[in-house]
């Protein structure tokens, strides 16, 4: 299994989208608005990302997303309405 320990990671929250940078070149990007917990968050608040070497935490927001996760389009619980 590749955890990415290896592998510089960047993440950043620009107009509505969170951008992940791989070292590789690799790039993902999604609104936050896909997210439930995500989309209410602040600015400051999305900008506050913590990095694993298997994936994404922001804590004030209490959400967890996987690297593998987002390479698959998974990016997050979907309220069901």
């Amino acid at each position: 299994m590749n955890t990415l320990a290896n592998n510089q990671v960047t993440a950043t929250f620009s107009n509505g989208y969170i951008l992940v940078s791989m070292e590789t070149g690799v790039e993902i990007k999604f609104p936050v608005d896909k997210n439930p917990r995500l989309s209410g968050g602040t600015p400051s608040q999305l900008n506050h990302i913590e990095i694993s070497p298997f994936g994404l935490h922001w804590p004030e927001l209490d959400e967890d997303l996987s690297f593998e996760g987002l390479a698959k389009g998974d990016f997050g619980q979907f309220s069901k309405v």
